[in-house]
């Protein structure tokens, strides 16, 4: 019922499209302000993608390695000098620290994955 009244709705307009002569709409090949702006738009964004490829590869790279130079340099100077100083005091380990309900699973079990002997601190003797 309602297809029927659908189609009858839609014929006289199906018709009259099937009369009409069929238009060509393909895009035009002649020069127009819109293509003509378009393609400078192009022309800037290629000419901007190389000054920035450019920046990247020969300010961007020297800048980290050398950043990178002065931060081994600076790293190595840190640790000569406290080499040269006397050892620390025995430090004082309060209940608190390294706190162990189970052993870790690596090495003797007692040092975390991230432990480093120059900076980190446990001495199991004197904990309760």
């Amino acid at each position: 019922m309602f297809a029927a009244r659908q189609v009858t709705r839609n014929a006289p307009r199906f018709a009259a499209q099937l009369r009409t002569p069929m238009q060509r709409r393909f895009a035009s090949t002649t020069e127009n302000q819109f293509i003509a702006e378009r393609e400078h738009i192009k022309e800037h964004a290629k000419g901007t993608t190389e000054l920035w490829k450019k920046i990247s590869i020969y300010a961007v790279v020297p800048a980290l390695a050398i950043a990178g130079a002065n931060a081994y340099w600076l790293w190595n100077e840190h640790w000569e000098h406290w080499s040269h100083l006397p050892p620390l005091p025995e430090r004082t380990e309060y209940p608190y620290q390294n706190i162990r309900t189970k052993n870790y699973q690596w090495g003797d079990g007692d040092k975390t994955i991230f432990w480093n002997e120059n900076v980190n601190y446990h001495n199991k003797d004197k904990t309760k």
